[in-house]
């Protein structure tokens, strides 16, 4: 069986709740420790960083992807087993997903919601069938919830849009899920 790897969209910052970083931390290690890649956006800021160098510390691989105009502003972070720098942020994200069996949201802004957005419009669109994991820590992604719940309720979108995305609350859940969807 091939090494499975998993993209992670999260924040370059940490966020106001120490509990973002905590997760990103020990999902970062939980990957490694599955023998599981990490792909994620090749910062060493924020939970970027936290998910990144915990996977490292675990001994995972890492496969980082940055743009060119974002390699100071996100510091990025170079001694990852694969480091590609792309020209644009579609670039990016096209990377990202293309070398991952999986995606998973940890808190984050709108970069992070830009990217989420583009894998589930993939998704829906038949691009991709991978998995999309929300991990909403300490409820941070509620809004976004209910906020697809409405634009289903007013018919903006098909309720099979809601079948697209697994919530979970922790990495550890995030974990077991992964693993009943990948193997």
């Amino acid at each position: 069986m091939s090494q499975k790897s998993v993209c992670v969209y999260c924040g370059s910052r940490n966020g106001a709740n120490s509990a973002y970083s905590e997760a990103a931390r020990t999902f970062g290690e939980l990957l490694a420790n599955e023998g599981w890649r990490l792909v994620y956006g090749a910062g060493d800021v924020g939970l970027m960083g936290e998910v990144a160098r915990s996977a490292q510390a675990a001994g995972g691989e890492t496969f980082g992807v940055i743009p060119v105009h974002l390699v100071k502003r996100e510091v990025g972070k170079t001694d990852l087993t694969h480091f590609v720098i792309t020209e644009t942020m579609h670039e990016r994200k096209k990377v990202m997903i293309m070398n991952a069996d999986a995606v998973v949201v940890l808190p984050g802004g709108p970069g992070s919601l830009d990217e989420l957005f583009e894998a589930l419009t993939w998704r829906q669109l038949g691009l991709h069938d991978k998995p999309i994991l929300v991990m909403n820590v300490d409820g941070y992604w509620d809004a976004l919830h209910d906020l697809l719940q409405q634009v289903i309720g007013q018919g903006f979108a098909e309720q099979s849009l809601s079948e697209f995305i697994t919530w979970v609350e922790d990495p550890n859940t995030a974990m077991s899920t992964l693993r009943q969807v990948l193997t």
